[in-house]
This record gives C-alpha cells, structure tokens and sequence, in this order.
C-alpha cells in the first residue's frame, strides 16, 4: 500500500552536517521507509551521478530525474544504509533549471540521461562546477586555469554508437538499456540522444526479429539466441555498422536477420555477428563473423580518416571529437623536429592528428586490435611518420628509455580508472616538456595530476569538453608543462 507523506518537511542539510544524536522517543516516531512509499519533497541539490538529493528525517535522498529547487513525490525504490534511492513521482513545483521543452519524456523513467530535464547553459555551469570541486581537493593544483565548457555542434541526436540489450519475446521484443541499479531493461524507441540512423536501425532491427520469429535470451532461463544489438554510424558517410550478440551460432536466424535488415535499410553497409556464451554482462565474445563484404565504415575528423571496425574505440561524439583533437593539437603544439608519445591510443586518432605536424608520432595502446586499425588509419592518411605498437604501456615505455628515445610531447589518454603511477613515473623519467592529459573522470585526472605535480610537471590549465550532453559526463583536456625549478 502506498503511504503518501505530503506534509513532510525535512531538516534542510548539507551532505556534510553531522547528524544529531537520536533519542529513544526519535526513533521510535521516526517513519519507516519502504519501497514503493511516496514522498513529498523539496530537491537541495544533484551528485555527480545526476540524482537530485534531499533530506528526509535524517536520510540522504537519492531521487532520479529531480533537480535542484524542485518540490517532488519521490517513490522509494530501495533503502539502504542510511540512503534512499528514489524516482521522480509527481512534480509539484518545478525547478528554475527545468527546461520548459525538454527533448526526452521519459526520461525520469530511463534515467540513461540524467540532466536531459535540465537548461543546457544550467548543464554548462554545473559541468564546470563538478570539475572545479575535484580540483579544489588538491591543494598543489592551487592556480590551474579550468576554461568555460567547450560544446559541440548537436546537444541531441549527437551519439553514433549504442550498445542495446534485447530482451522480452520476439512478438513484444525489447532493445534499450539497464535501469540504473536493476536489471530491468527500459525499451528505448526515438532516443533522443541517438544519432537518427541507429533509431532507425533499432526499429528496422524489432520488425525483423517478430517477423522472422528470432529467439530473444533469456539470462535467467538460458536459452534463447539474440543477446545484444551494436550499431555504430559515421557522420562522414551517413552509413551504420550492426553486430548482433547471439549466445550460440544461430547461423539460420541470425543470416535471415541480418538480410532482412539489409533489405529493409540500404544504409545498413557493415553487419556482423557475434557469439559470446559467457555468463556476465560482458557484450561481445572473442570473434567476428562478417554477414557483410565490407568490415568497416570510415569517419573523418577534421583532415583525418578514420576506418572503424566492431571493437574500434572511438569516441561516441564525432563534432566534440573535433573540438577535443583541436585543443589536444594546439596543447601539443609539435613542430618538424618533435617526437610525440600517444600513450593509449586507441585506433590512432589523436597521434594522426597531430602526425601532420610532428616529426615522427609513436602510438602504445594494449589492444592488439586496435593497434591494427591505427597501422590502417595511418596508411589510408598518407603518413610514414607513425610507429604503433601492442603491449603494456610501462614495459613500453621503459623500452624507450632504454633506447635513448627522446620523446619532446606526450599525451596521455587513458581509461576512466586514470594511469598507474608507475606509467606516469616512467612518462616523467623520459622528460618531455608538454604533457597533454585527456581524461573522462576528472577524479581520476586530478590524481594523476597532483602526481605529475611531484613528479616536476605543472598543469597550467584544464579544457572541459562536453563529449556526452544531456548527461554527467564530462571530458577534459589538461596542458602541463614541465617546471624547470624542480628539474
């Protein structure tokens, strides 16, 4: 039964405020929260996960879809350890930074896009303000300049990759993603986010699988076919990439499928399959099997082309790819005599961009795959002047100093989890004089930075890019230099 609290007024409290001490008659008057109650609520703030918070008789509410200065009906969805997670019920009073049109209805629902309901220049602020609050936690960053959001062109539609999991039968089937801390899957139809042609994609996909009757997995049961969808587009070419995960073979289903969708979307050119049997939520297994004659689609970035391949990372913003290679290349600032170090390179994006203005760039990146595509990239450029190599980037980079390789920039790319100080260690020990940090977690940046800060390099300014709108995401660009006091 749902119990509605609508007289509730809770102790306004910042996260930090001690709680006061409970009495015996406190407790026993204090309300039991229990899944599915509704609560009426002021919104006093949102964390970096995008929840508007509050507090409720001393409970730290975690509410999706709500913003700051809005008054709500929160449903309770899970209780724990002195925290509430909730969902946004009922709006009662709507916050100043509520879009009056915001692109996406359900997304109080989805929760895939967390700040969707928000004004982009309220979006903007925040964005800058999440970054600066993790610089403040590093007293030697004191003095480091963090520059106004760059933003790409498209703040909807902008996404050229998804990666769906199909579920329900194949009459009703399913394609969307996990509700935030379930395994619920939320059906996603006109994402708002997603690049035009993967909608398209998605429904071209739901016809086929309830016409041709494919088999949807079940996790549970184990059985069933088709786990996942994967489509990636290229702004360049207008043309998308479909791999569909299936749990065994299915060579019939799979190649009735696959020409359905070809049939039905021309724009389809690369289709792929994949069988992953594993047990996790791990999406693709070890192989690829082509459906189609073509196995890539190109992009290009600025000057550059870019062949992309099922498993090629690549950012899933192609015109804030652009702004963020452009800072990278004005930070580095190479010249005919300078030997760049892209350390995490990927398919070799960054290093090509900054190829034409180098002397020679090497690229280290653990992918064996992905080194394979940046050799491709840089032949279908045109540059000779671009050494790739697989393996782990320490040992690497100890090789390069063992070979005396003077290294006059490096950047630095690394995933969300940031660098193991023995790679940043090892990156100081071959003294270049710029380093040029791109990061997607500016926790992890600011560790990073305050190591290099020790270890004699100097972050002058840090670049937020907004590679992923609408959400909490935010990618930055740090410019060090090397400090010639400490040397």
């Amino acid at each position: 039964m749902k119990k509605e609290l609508s007289n509730q007024k809770p102790r306004r409290t910042g996260p930090a405020d001690e709680p006061a001490p409970v009495t015996d008659v406190q407790e026993r008057t204090r309300t039991k929260f229990v899944r599915n109650m509704i609560v009426e609520t002021p919104v006093l703030g949102i964390d970096d996960d995008g929840y508007g918070t509050a507090r409720v008789e001393g409970m730290t509410f975690k509410i999706g879809g709500a913003l700051p200065g809005d008054v709500v009906l929160a449903r309770i969805e899970h209780v724990s350890f002195g925290t509430v997670i909730a969902r946004l019920h009922k709006l009662l009073q709507s916050s100043t930074m509520r879009s009056k049109r915001p692109p996406c209805r359900v997304n109080a629902e989805c929760l895939g896009c967390p700040l969707i309901a928000m004004r982009y220049v309220d979006q903007k602020v925040w964005k800058r303000g999440m970054v600066l609050n993790e610089l403040a936690a590093y007293p030697e960053l004191a003095g480091t300049t963090v520059h106004p959001l760059l933003s790409p062109e498209r703040l909807i539609h902008y996404r050229n990759s998804a990666k769906l999991i199909v579920a329900g039968k194949h009459s009703e089937p399913y394609l969307g993603i996990y509700r935030r801390a379930s395994h619920d899957v939320f059906d996603l139809e006109e994402c708002p986010i997603h690049h035009p042609l993967i909608n398209r994609v998605m429904d071209t996909v739901r016809r086929g699988i309830s016409r041709l009757k494919v088999p949807i997995y079940n996790p549970r049961s184990k059985m069933g076919l088709l786990r996942y969808l994967v489509v990636r587009v290229t702004e360049f070419e207008q043309k998308a990439m479909v791999v569909l995960v299936t749990a065994d073979k299915g060579y019939n289903e799979i190649h009735h499928l696959s020409k359905f969708i070809r049939e039905a979307l021309p724009e389809v050119e690369v289709i792929a399959s994949n069988v992953n049997n594993s047990e996790g939520n791990v999406i693709f297994g070890q192989k690829d099997t082509f459906l189609s004659k073509k196995q890539y689609l190109t992009e290009q970035i600025g000057d550059i082309y870019l062949q992309i391949s099922p498993r090629s990372f690549f950012q899933v913003n192609s015109s804030a790819a652009r702004l963020l290679y452009e800072k990278v290349r004005e930070w580095a600032a190479p010249d005919k005599n300078s030997t760049v170090l892209d350390l995490y390179c990927g398919i070799g994006g960054i290093g090509l961009f900054l190829a034409g203005q180098a002397k020679k760039v090497i690229g280290i990146e653990v992918v064996e795959e992905a080194v394979a595509d940046a050799r491709k990239n840089a032949r279908l450029n045109g540059f000779n002047n671009c050494r790739f190599e697989a393996g782990d980037a320490a040992e690497l980079l100890e090789e390069l100093a063992d070979d005396g390789e003077k290294v006059d920039v490096v950047v630095l790319n690394p995933p969300r989890k940031g660098c193991d100080e023995l790679v940043l260690r090892r990156v100081a020990g071959l003294s270049p004089s710029r380093i040029v940090y791109v990061s997607c977690s500016p926790q992890s940046l600011m560790r990073d930075l305050d190591i290099l800060k020790k270890l004699g390099y100097v972050c002058r300014e840090i670049q937020p890019v907004d590679m992923f709108p609408q959400t909490v995401h935010v990618e930055n660009v740090a410019r060090l230099e090397k400090d010639d006091k400490s040397a």
